[in-house]
């Protein structure tokens, strides 16, 4: 399943649109990104998910978790 349909899956799923859930999920990766308070768990799951430029968007982060759950 590519992006486009995951994000209209949970659009449909929760009677919101597309951009509404693209961007409540950026809000969640961005709040989690920039806390200060951070555990060194956390830290360590953050560090490990790649992007271009410090914090992921939605599709870096869900394709790097993906990915490590295929290992």
């Amino acid at each position: 399943m590519n992006m486009r349909n995951i994000y209209r899956k949970i659009a449909k799923e929760h009677g919101v649109t597309v951009a509404e859930v693209k961007r409540e999920m950026q809000a969640a990766i961005d709040h989690v990104y920039k806390k200060i308070d951070k555990s060194e768990s956390e830290k360590i799951i953050q560090e490990s998910i790649s992007s271009k430029a410090g914090i992921p968007t939605t599709e870096e982060f869900i394709k790097s978790l993906a990915h490590k759950i295929k290992r």
